[in-house]
């Protein structure tokens, strides 16, 4: 409305004010009230005297006090909504909801889950099917369902990690449409061209023909990325992405491996920049201390740069056998390699003395990568020390020079000729050598190959079946220009020229730089240094280690996760989300966006579609503050007309007056600053709709994240499985804290023990056992069965067991019996024998079946608040048996040994679920043949 975040829900009511202009003339020329006037006989005579009068009028400025009660009251009736839900346009044909569920989605997914619900109530009251397509999962078949399963499925969805393809999805909705015929499109878009961007549109507009579009792309802020982190000489960088209109500064945070802040970086773009770096100046022990860098504010894995050693400045120590550096310093091997290496390495030298003490010295420093430049002989005790470094990891990288073309050592990939190649000498070629490609499955591959650079000397190594396995770069003659090869944990390199510029120009190209960044990188990561040694190691992978969620927060890895190449540079994908995979000492880095991927708007302006706006508030109806204020205004009104009139006096003189005025102030006070009842009680109000609006399981929250978390996802899990296998159609779970909240509503609360956690205080047991008098259950889980130790009285030993011991000795429990064979919880929907968890061995208690001397005690009927037991204890985690993760994984494994464990735990929950919601109805089923007979006597 004019701009305005305002609708209304009867908008024809609003032609009521039309009627005003009316109502104005009717109040003008409506006389006010007759004065009282006392009738003493004589004062007629004084009264009678005929002279002119002006007719009374109401003054104009209480007519337009009515006229603005009047029009508040037509306002009010036409419904006026505050932030209103702009959804689609209405319509009886089904409704297809396609969701965008990418990283770039998750800085603001509870918009989106609020306009889906929207959505999803909208047609829900039109009585219509919905689809929900996450276009993430491009293998999803679509299908439609009704609401209440709509909303269970929708709260199953989570943002992915890694950026979405939705090409993929165009057949799967090309099938749905076909087969449908007639259908209304949502699309909640994040606004992201993740990657072919025109082709999805261009796709979906042929796709969906005429059918009604409506696009949510605005009313958010645009996400932000982190990409291309670099860790320089001087400090720490990564560029910050945003498309267009995005936010303009922030602060970028750097975390250590056990998210301990190392420190904060500001950034801010400027009025047309769509990316700007952030810069860390820290000490560089304390950067290469960071393992995570996130923008602060910015729940997204795409807001997330994870680092591992390849983005740690490493110590390299140089040796030199030349000995004219001081008279030449710009002409020696250390002067090019310091230059090639500085931007991303920190370099040591050698202090004065021999290269035996230069080594020497690099080896109690414990470096991880030492080069040594034309060093010939190495003493036979400093070489096992050298291949004892080697083989616990160290990376030695050699320099060809005349000193090691005439040394014979082990220290080298290859095995030698002495002498060298030269231009003209005995080993000779016409003219100087220019470099081959490099090997695409080699540690230089895609590194370009300069056409200037050229060889005239080099050390040559004797061929052998091996000599092409180890090559890692060779020159257009098939000669090996650098050669590799593990050795233990560690790797062997050397490159069969100078470091200097007397055998080539190498030194001297860009090429030189990357080749020599690629062999630092080995230095963490030795599993693939080139073809023929590295063809073992092109196939080994790392397994998952932490995963990061569609927000940016780490979790085990799931189910879908693959090992990752060790070798991996590339962008997250579905098989490798982003996150930490390898051993804990030394992770590999997988990151939601590769170092050159940038981010841009969609273009959706060829598509035919409405457009709506997300609306971060919640929407807000005016009607009670209206009607509230027009109360207000009309016992105004009514005050003032007693004043004018002269009904005030005659309330006085009843000495009533006082009392009615407090009163009709304290109506109008009242009216205007609480115009809606109950407002200082809205929350508990809130929790109380939501409870009541749908059946609910309830989970009691016990302040250990990683307990809540787990249970939350359990209860997600069982309430699916339900909606599924059952009809009943439960709502969302809720967490309750039995001091805060009222526990009335549910029928099932499940109370996950923690061992050492405080006693609950008094009134929230009171509350507890007044729950459990009036028909409620709960379900009380130790979950350590898998810790009880042997013998008959193993399980009570347990510290949740004993915190669970502490809790009960508060409450009215009843005598408690395993669950015996006939009970009515093994056949309230499934028939069960037992109630497995993640664990089986733990035993399952209920409330004591009443004993009854003329029947056989395996039939005895149960007996309690309608026939239910108040408690159930169990130790089997039945909870991390349900949980699911949002991709409908399970997040933990169970230890039995029956591939259906999980099944049956799904079952255990759903009997105990109907044996709360169903009661004695249930019981007197399973006893029928019992009851008849008693009815027959």
């Amino acid at each position: 409305m004019m701009g305005l975040p305002l609708a209304f829900t009867q908008p024809l009511l609003l032609i009521g004010l039309i009627s005003l202009p009316v109502l104005w003339w009717l109040l003008r020329v409506t006389p006010p009230r007759p004065r009282r006037i006392e009738f003493p006989p004589t004062r007629l005579l004084f009264d009678i005297a005929p002279r002119e009068e002006t007719p009374s009028r109401t003054p104009w400025w209480l007519t337009a006090l009515r006229l603005l009660a009047a029009a508040l009251v037509i306002f009010a009736a036409a419904g006026p909504i505050w932030n209103p839900q702009t959804g689609a346009a209405g319509s009886k044909a089904p409704l297809m909801i396609m969701f965008d569920d990418g990283w770039s989605a998750a800085s603001h997914w509870d918009v989106r889950i609020r306009a889906a619900d929207e959505l999803i109530a909208n047609a829900d009251n039109d009585r219509r099917a919905i689809a929900l397509v996450p276009l993430s999962e491009p293998n999803r078949d679509i299908t439609l369902m009704p609401a209440g399963a709509a909303r269970v499925a929708l709260r199953q969805l989570a943002p992915k990690p890694y950026s979405i393809d939705r090409v993929d999805t165009l057949a799967a909705i090309d099938r749905f449409l076909k087969a449908t015929g007639d259908c209304e499109i949502a699309w909640l878009s994040d606004g992201i061209d993740t990657g072919r961007g025109e082709e999805f549109v261009t796709g979906l507009g042929k796709t969906i023909g005429d059918r009604s579009l409506t696009i949510f792309d605005g009313g958010t802020s645009a996400p932000l990325a982190l990409v291309a982190a670099e860790n320089a000489a001087a400090r720490m960088t990564v560029k910050v992405l945003r498309t267009d209109g995005g936010i303009a500064a922030g602060t970028v945070r750097a975390l250590d491996q056990k998210s301990s802040p190392i420190g904060e970086a500001r950034y801010s773009f400027g009025p047309q920049d769509k990316e700007t770096d952030a810069s860390f100046d820290l000490p560089v022990e304390l950067r290469n201390d960071i393992t995570r860098l996130e923008i602060s504010g910015e729940r997204s894995a795409g807001a997330v740069q994870l680092l591992d050693k390849r983005w740690r400045r490493r110590a390299i120590g140089i040796v030199s056998g030349a000995t004219s550096e001081t008279a030449q310093p710009l002409l020696a091997p250390t002067f090019y390699l310091t230059r090639a290496l500085a931007p991303f390495a920190d370099m040591r030298l050698a202090d004065k003395g021999s290269p035996q003490q230069g080594i020497t010295q690099f080896l109690d420093q414990k470096l991880p990568m030492i080069i040594l430049a034309d060093v010939g002989t190495i003493a036979p005790e400093l070489r096992e020390r050298l291949n004892a470094w080697i083989d616990q990891g160290g990376v030695l990288v050699r320099f060809a020079g005349p000193r090691l073309a005439q040394a014979e050592d082990d220290l080298v990939p290859v095995k030698l000729r002495k002498g060298g190649r030269t231009l003209g000498g005995s080993l000779t070629w016409e003219k100087p050598q220019h470099l081959a490609s490099f090997a695409a499955d080699g540690p230089f591959a895609g590194v370009a190959v300069p056409k200037d650079v050229a060889v005239s000397r080099q050390v040559l190594a004797e061929p052998d079946a091996v000599l092409a396995t180890k090559s890692w770069a060779s020159l257009e003659d098939g000669t090996p220009l650098v050669t590799g090869e593990h050795r233990g944990k560690g790797l062997v390199s050397l490159f069969h020229v100078s470091a200097d510029m007397r055998w080539s120009d190498l030194p001297m190209s860009g090429t030189f730089v990357e080749m020599l960044r690629r062999v630092v990188d080995m230095s963490g990561y030795t599993s693939k240094p080139g073809a023929g040694v590295a063809s073992e190691a092109t196939t080994e992978t790392v397994a998952p280690l932490h995963i990061l969620d569609g927000f940016g927060a780490f979790g085990p890895p799931p189910a879908t996760a693959k090992p990752l190449p060790a070798d991996y540079r590339d962008r997250a994908t579905p098989d490798h989300p982003p996150g930490f995979y390898g051993p804990a000492e030394g992770p590999l880095a997988a990151n939601t966006l590769a170092s050159a991927d940038r981010i841009a708007a969609l273009n959706t302006a060829s598509l035919r579609a409405r457009h709506a706006t997300y609306t971060n508030a919640e929407p807000r109806d005016l009607r009670g503050w209206l009607l509230s204020t027009a109360l207000a205004l009309f016992l105004i009104d009514a005050i003032i007309v007693a004043l004018i009139g002269g009904g005030l006096a005659a309330l006085l003189r009843r000495r009533a007056a006082p009392a009615m005025i407090v009163l009709g102030i304290a109506l109008a006070g009242f009216a205007v600053l609480s115009p809606t009842p109950a407002r200082a009680d809205s929350a508990s109000d809130e929790f109380a709709m939501k409870a009541v609006s749908q059946t609910r399981l309830a989970y009691v929250v016990t302040g250990n994240a990683d307990v809540d978390s787990i249970v939350k996802a359990g209860m997600n899990g069982l309430t699916l499985f339900l909606a599924q296998r059952t009809a009943l159609e439960a709502g969302d779970p809720v967490g309750v804290d039995p001091a805060r909240d009222e526990l009335a509503f549910f029928p099932l609360i499940y109370w996950p023990i923690v061992p050492g956690a405080p006693k609950p205080p008094r009134d929230a047991i009171n509350k507890i056992d007044a729950y459990m008098k009036q028909g409620g259950t709960v379900l009380f889980d130790t979950r350590d069965a898998i810790e009880a130790p042997p013998g008959a009285n193993g399980a009570a030993q347990t510290p949740a067991m004993r915190t669970l011991r502490e809790i009960l000795s508060s409450l009215d429990v009843p005598e408690l019996e395993p669950v015996p064979r006939e009970h009515v919880l093994t056949k309230t929907f499934y028939l069960l024998r037992d109630f497995p968890g993640r664990f089986v061995t733990g035993q399952t208690w209920v409330e004591t079946l009443p004993r009854d001397e003329d029947e056989d005690s395996a039939q005895r009927p149960a007996r309690g608040g309608d026939g239910v037991s108040p408690i159930i204890i169990t130790s089997n985690d039945l909870a991390g048996a349900w949980a699911v993760r949002p991709d409908g994984q399970a997040m933990l494994p169970v230890t039995g040994g029956d591939s259906r464990q999980r099944e049956f735990a799904y079952r255990a929950g759903a009997n105990i679920v109907m044996y709360t919601l169903t009661g004695n109805y249930k019981a007197d089923q399973v006893h029928a043949p019992a009851l008849i007979e008693r009815l027959g006597q």
